[in-house]
């Protein structure tokens, strides 16, 4: 079953398109990840999802029906967003007292071991908080909720590290025993590819790559060796990235058939793409394709 489907969604502000044409069907109980550089229409697709926004054209159906207005649907739906704002005079026990209320699966004994793990001072007013402990309630209000759609925009700006990994690990221990269809917006790609089994990729309000993550580690790869035999494997063919260092160079392609082992006939070494390198390749070529005044990747 398909939690979210968009047909040729868009969003247009004044002479921008934060989101254009937008065509996705994210089926449910999986754990999606919706990257792309600052500016590519995540923010704006999640708002939309969730009801906040309206679109220029195009349609959406969220956990069955229109989000818009749609007590049924917003009600089964958790936006953590990166710039939550709250009243001056909330405390972070003020806001997990609401989202009790809001949220009919809310599990507020999860709630409060995750205060206690995340060191969260309940009782202090909001605005003197810090960016990491800001973070923090949100990523309770998000996991506690056991919203069945629940998304997770930026939800970790300000925590370090060791926090970082707490919440990918209370996420994937929460989603294995109580499962949900969640979308994670993040820059830390190489943290959570672990987590993902889909990747949407937008930039430019488009969608540049829409794929299953089993699928990804076979989508493209790195070769390597003497320049002229790395060029003789290119020829007719459109690299990702293409460096040269003297008599040696490097290239990554999209991958075909056949191709790892062409390669090791060819006296390359071959090794895998990871999911960051993918989605700086893929945006890069993206953005020298639609903008010829932008550098390539070559050297």
């Amino acid at each position: 079953m398909t939690a979210i489907v968009t047909t040729d969604l868009a969003k247009r502000y004044a002479e921008v398109n934060a989101l254009d044409g937008v065509t996705l069907a994210l089926e449910e109980h999986r754990i999606h990840g919706l990257l792309g550089r600052n500016g590519a229409g995540k923010t704006t697709l999640m708002k939309l999802l969730t009801g906040q926004v309206f679109a220029s054209s195009g349609s959406m159906e969220v956990l069955g029906g229109d989000p818009v207005e749609n007590v049924d649907v917003l009600s089964q739906t958790a936006f953590i967003q990166e710039s939550q704002k709250y009243p001056d005079t909330f405390r972070p026990i003020d806001v997990l007292r609401i989202a009790a209320g809001a949220y009919p699966k809310w599990d507020q004994a999860y709630a409060d071991r995750l205060v206690e793990r995340f060191q969260l001072p309940t009782k202090r007013l909001i605005k003197k908080l810090s960016r990491g402990q800001l973070s923090g309630i949100g990523i309770v209000v998000g996991l506690a909720s056991r919203a069945p759609l629940t998304f997770f925009d930026e939800p970790y700006l300000g925590l370090d590290a060791v926090a970082r990994r707490m919440f990918y690990d209370e996420l994937l221990h929460d989603f294995a025993e109580h499962p949900r269809t969640v979308v994670l917006s993040t820059h830390h790609i190489d943290e959570v590819a672990n987590l993902l089994e889909h990747v949407v990729i937008l930039d430019q309000g488009k969608v540049l790559l829409d794929a299953d993550t089993d699928e990804l580690h076979d989508a493209a790869l790195t070769v390597s060796g003497r320049a002229d035999d790395v060029d003789a494997f290119l020829a007719g063919r459109e690299p990702l990235e293409h460096t040269r260092l003297g008599s040696l160079a490097t290239a990554t392609l999209a991958a075909r058939d056949g191709d790892e082992r062409a390669a090791r006939e060819a006296g390359l070494d071959i090794s895998p793409v990871s999911l960051q390198a993918l989605f700086v390749h893929l945006t890069t070529a993206n953005a020298s394709a639609t903008d010829p005044a932008t550098p390539v990747a070559t050297a």
